[in-house]
C-alpha cells in the first residue's frame, strides 16, 4: 500500500469494523493499525486522534446514508409511494452496508461526535422531517411532530434490522412489506 489514498482507506475501513464490534472506548489505534496493516504512527499522519478518526468514519458513513437515501427519489410520486422508496431505500442500506448501518446506530448522538457530524445527521434527517411535515400539514399523515413520527418509523426498522441480526427474523421482502405498511398505517391521518 504505497499510496496515501490507499492506506486512508484501510484504515477507514479497519476502523468501521472494530468501532462497530467492539465501541469507541473497546477498540485501540494499535488495534486498528494492526487491522490496516499500518504501523500506529501512520494512523496519526491522517488522523491526530482517536476521536478525529472515529469522527471520519461517522461523516464517510452518514453521509452515504444520505447519499443513498436521495438519490433517484421520486418528487412527484404520491406520499404512499414516497414513504416506500424511503423504507426500501433503508433495506438497501442496510442490506449492503451492515457493518455501516451498525456503527452508525452504535455511535449516534455519542459526546465524542463532531459538530460536522452532527450537522450531517441534520442534513441526512431534514428530508425525511419535511416529508412528514408536509404530509402532516396535508392530512396525510398525523399531525404530530416531524421528530417524534420519524422515531416511531426509523425506530421500527431499526429493531427489525437488529432482530435479524440476532437470528431472530429473516428480512424476506414479504417482511419488509408488511413491517412498511405497519409503520404507514401507524403514522397515516
Amino acid at each position: 500500500m504505497s499510496d496515501k489514498h490507499d492506506k486512508r482507506d484501510a484504515i477507514l475501513d479497519a476502523a468501521l469494523e472494530l468501532f462497530a464490534e467492539r465501541g469507541f472506548h473497546g477498540t485501540a489505534v494499535p488495534l486498528v493499525a494492526e487491522k490496516a496493516n499500518v504501523g500506529a504512527g501512520t494512523i496519526y499522519r491522517y488522523f491526530p486522534s482517536k476521536e478525529s478518526l472515529v469522527n471520519a468514519v461517522y461523516l464517510k458513513w452518514k453521509t452515504e446514508l444520505g447519499r443513498v437515501m436521495m438519490e433517484d427519489f421520486p418528487f412527484h410520486a404520491s406520499p404512499r409511494e414516497q414513504f416506500h422508496f424511503f423504507w426500501q431505500k433503508c433495506a438497501v442500506f442496510a442490506a449492503e452496508n451492515p457493518l455501516a448501518l451498525k456503527f452508525l446506530e452504535l455511535h449516534h448522538h455519542q459526546t465524542y461526535l463532531s459538530d460536522e457530524c452532527r450537522k450531517a445527521e441534520e442534513q441526512v434527517l431534514e428530508p425525511a422531517f419535511l416529508f412528514l411535515t408536509q404530509t402532516a400539514q396535508a392530512k396525510i399523515t398525523k399531525a404530530l411532530p416531524p421528530v417524534l413520527l420519524g422515531a416511531l418509523v426509523y425506530g421500527a426498522f431499526i429493531g427489525l434490522v437488529k432482530a435479524s441480526w440476532e437470528g431472530r427474523i429473516e428480512l424476506t421482502r414479504e417482511t419488509l412489506d408488511a413491517a412498511e405498511q405497519c409503520c404507514w398505517e401507524a403514522i397515516r391521518a
